[in-house]
């Protein structure tokens, strides 16, 4: 594995990638703490919201040592079944946010369109079968995948220019044909991408129309600020997984391939404790007390 095309700006890309990575798991772990310790935050949104930041820690975890690895050594070895192994937790994980970013955008819809039932239906019990269904797709399709590629041969060339063990580079190197494995993934990105996301839409779409309803504008903003930040999560996972995987290679260059990956991979994880601590009122208003009565204790 390397970065060979990339070797100009090791030193920048390696410092850059630690601060990401330190700044990430500080970050979702102070979500998940706030989620935990404060009972303001007692609600399936936050819920939600922690087992994203659970996921994202996971993400990072996955791929970012690695990566600082191969930016210090260039043409890092790997095992396969570590590459394997790596590319089973990767698959997993995006997939469950997928399905995590759905139920989110259903929990909205609940609380926007049908406010009365919102208790009696979002209860704790399903929100842990939400959470656990989502894991269990997630591991389910990944696994698929995962055995896909560990049936392809490799001979010959065994250098993946890339930072993690990922679909594209794998089946490129593979010397056997690649055609089923390939069937495989377009055929599992209808139920792990487009389904998730054309429920996302659908929930959006009755909150719109249900915030139409609404006669002040005050009360439509104050509606949809509850949304904004998941809006603004889903605009940066989904605009990057398309960049990523489903631009066709021929219209991008590797040197694009490897930053929409790392947008993908790195920055998402490390962008999304911002946008809710940043946009969300009982987050910001949790900060500033704890900050408060710090310097009081001082």
């Amino acid at each position: 594995m390397g970065f060979s095309s990339m070797a100009a700006y090791n030193l920048l890309l390696f410092t850059l990638v630690l601060i990401i990575y330190i700044v990430t798991i500080f970050g979702n772990v102070m979500i998940i703490m706030l989620v935990y310790y404060s009972k303001t935050l007692h609600s399936p949104m936050y819920f939600f919201l922690s087992q994203l930041s659970i996921s994202d820690i996971m993400l990072i975890t996955d791929i970012a040592p690695n990566m600082l690895n191969i930016i210090l050594h260039e043409r890092t070895p790997i095992s396969f079944p570590g590459c394997v192994i790596q590319f089973y937790i990767f698959g997993s994980i995006e997939t469950f946010e997928c399905y995590l970013l759905s139920v989110m955008s259903y929990d909205r819809y609940l609380a926007i369109c049908s406010p009365l039932h919102y208790v009696s239906i979002m209860n704790h019990g399903l929100c842990i079968k939400l959470i656990l269904s989502s894991w269990l797709l997630g591991c389910s399709m990944a696994f698929i995948t995962t055995l896909g590629i560990c049936q392809l041969e490799f001979c010959g060339q065994n250098v993946i220019d890339h930072f993690y063990c990922d679909f594209n580079p794998l089946v490129e190197l593979s010397c056997s044909d690649a055609s089923r494995v390939k069937f495989e993934e377009t055929f599992l990105a209808f139920p792990v991408v487009v389904v998730p996301f054309i429920v996302i839409v659908g929930s959006y779409l009755c909150i719109v129309l249900t915030l139409v309803k609404i006669p002040s504008f005050s009360g439509r903003l104050k509606s949809f600020s509850t949304c904004s930040s998941h809006l603004t999560v889903v605009f940066l996972f989904y605009g990057t997984l398309i960049a990523a995987y489903l631009i066709p290679k021929e219209g991008k260059s590797q040197i694009f391939s490897k930053m929409m990956s790392m947008l993908y991979t790195i920055f998402t994880p490390f962008l999304n404790p911002f946008i809710y601590s940043l946009r969300n009122k009982d987050i910001n208003d949790i900060v500033k007390c704890a900050y408060n009565l710090n310097n009081r204790l001082r």
